[in-house]
């Protein structure tokens, strides 16, 4: 009986996480870099990250909104357009999408593998 037990968990933990990544692509589209670049002068390019690790390097024409300050902040995110979000690896923008997504956003997109994948063109402030 005992051996049933870790299965069943496993079984439904991995039903979880698969529920949860098919509602997530239902509005959060995940673009290469390649994708990202060829539209990104018409997006909104939102980076998620903290203040110190913007100022560390980000993609040209990014501005600042760090998921910490998310919800106080999305009224500055404009919904009639394209949100292009980034942060280090995904975790985060994934997390900002939501809260974008509940404010009303339609068109959302992340890079994939975040800004440590990223090999364009980058500043420093």
């Amino acid at each position: 009986m005992e051996w049933i037990i870790l299965p069943v968990i496993l079984i439904i933990l991995i039903v979880f996480a698969v529920v949860r990544s098919l509602s997530q692509r239902r509005y959060l589209k995940t673009l290469t870099e390649e994708e990202f670049r060829s539209n990104y002068r018409k997006a909104q390019i939102i980076d998620v990250r903290e203040p110190n690790e913007f100022d560390n390097g980000h993609i040209l024409g990014a501005r600042n909104i760090p998921l910490t300050q998310m919800k106080m902040r999305k009224s500055e995110v404009r919904k009639d357009k394209p949100v292009y979000l980034y942060c280090a690896n995904g975790f985060r923008s994934n997390k900002a999408a939501a809260i974008l997504k509940k404010a009303g956003c339609q068109d959302l997109n992340q890079l994939k593998g975040g800004f440590k994948k990223w090999s364009g063109k980058v500043k420093k402030s």
